[in-house]
């Protein structure tokens, strides 16, 4: 399908009502979860969009940044109470597109399967590890649908994986 190769196009067209679409789906407990890895380190979300998850760790007091390639998401997080304050690379996630490190990098909601391909979620986690400080941490969110229950009910407690990943260098 053209246009799914462009990293801006997922955004672009879900922008408007992306958070229509997603304000049945509570953000706080993966907000707790990833506030508890930070700690007081800077941390960067990969495929920030609206900002569904990082302004309520901004809010907190996390250093919280942000990658995304679609303008028009970005535009909708700037628009909500504290967006301003957060800063976002536009750009490809796939290339962390960003300077210095992070305590915690994270992709929450499935946002790793805007990346097509084996091979471009590959270069995610490279670069993602790339912009770690010395035993920092990768969280990646997935789920996968329940069928059984339809689309209406589109995971369950049981289909949600989240894990994370301790990257150490042994040099600097």
């Amino acid at each position: 399908m053209a246009g799914f190769d462009d990293p801006a196009f997922y955004g672009d067209r879900w922008a408007a009502v992306y958070d229509d679409h997603h304000e049945q789906v509570d953000p706080g407990p993966t907000v707790e979860f990833l506030a508890g890895l930070a700690g007081d380190g800077r941390v960067l979300e990969l495929g920030i969009g609206t900002g569904r998850v990082a302004l309520p760790l901004a809010a907190r007091g996390i250093r919280v940044e942000g990658v995304d390639a679609s303008a028009a998401m970005v535009e909708r997080l700037r628009a909500k109470p504290g967006g301003e304050s957060v800063p976002v690379a536009i750009g490809d996630m796939a290339e962390v597109p960003v300077s210095g490190r992070f305590r915690l990098v994270y992709l929450v909601f499935n946002t790793l399967f805007g990346l097509l391909s084996q091979e471009r979620q590959a270069g995610c986690f490279a670069n993602a590890a790339r912009a770690l400080e010395p035993g920092g941490m990768l969280v990646i969110e997935c789920f996968v649908p329940d069928v059984a229950r339809g689309h209406s009910d589109r995971r369950s407690a049981s289909a949600i994986s989240v894990f994370s990943t301790r990257v150490s260098r042994s040099s600097d």
